[in-house]
């Protein structure tokens, strides 16, 4: 029973370290993306055609609360949502089954945007939008590949960047410096956590210089408790 509890309890993720004030700002962040993203699309596209898809939603939690994510840059959401949108159009008119073209659609997207260096969960959504998003998006065949979808990718992330002006993250990501640490007898290197990483056999929402940084900044704080 204890075995089971706590193999319950692994379906609960570790707390999110996050600032307080990243609590209250993240959450506005994507309340004024979608919002941005909406009224420009509406204004661009009318209200006789799609003018916002749902997946926009999930790359606004990317965007505003994880904007350090190879994940949520802007060639992940916009060459991604383009990748998705593109094979999802194709597998929807090529293949009468909506089942096997939403299998299709997802796994061959998956497949180029990692290839491209374009991979961004969303937009696996915007590949079966494509494919299940009804009459109003199947009429508009490859039309809704430039719009809706590259004109609210567009709009989101350039609401992200003008957003992230005003907050404490840099959006396009930034490497932060790297830290000096005190010498030590063994020295992480950044080819030391990308064959870590590799070993993991996950990805992990993290950057490996972040991670560096990270490892780094904790033996600089070690040291310094330590001699205290």
């Amino acid at each position: 029973m204890r075995s089971f509890n706590a193999w319950l309890k692994r379906f609960i993720p570790s707390p999110m370290i996050m600032s307080a004030q990243d609590h209250w700002l993240a959450p506005i962040g994507a309340f004024l993306g979608i919002l941005g993203t909406a009224y420009l699309s509406y204004l661009i596209l009318g209200i006789h055609n799609p003018w916002l898809i749902a997946p926009m939603g999930a790359s606004a939690v990317l965007l505003f609360v994880i904007p350090a994510s190879p994940l949520a840059q802007p060639w992940s959401v916009i060459g991604g949502n383009l990748v998705a949108a593109s094979v999802g159009v194709t597998a929807a008119s090529l293949i009468t089954s909506p089942v096997i073209a939403s299998a299709l659609a997802a796994g061959v997207a998956i497949a180029i945007m990692m290839r491209l260096r374009c991979l961004h969960p969303p937009s696996g959504a915007v590949a079966l939008t494509a494919v299940l998003g009804g009459t109003s998006i199947r009429d508009l065949g490859y039309q809704f590949v430039i719009a809706p979808v590259l004109i609210n990718s567009a709009a989101l992330v350039i609401f992200a960047i003008i957003y992230h002006q005003f907050s404490s993250h840099h959006y396009p990501h930034k490497l932060t410096q790297k830290l000096s640490a005190p010498p030590e007898p063994l020295e992480i290197t950044l080819d030391d956590v990308e064959a870590a990483l590799r070993q993991h056999h996950e990805l992990l929402d993290i950057d490996e210089n972040d991670l560096l940084n990270i490892v780094k900044n904790t033996e600089v704080i070690a040291k310094q408790r330590r001699n205290k």
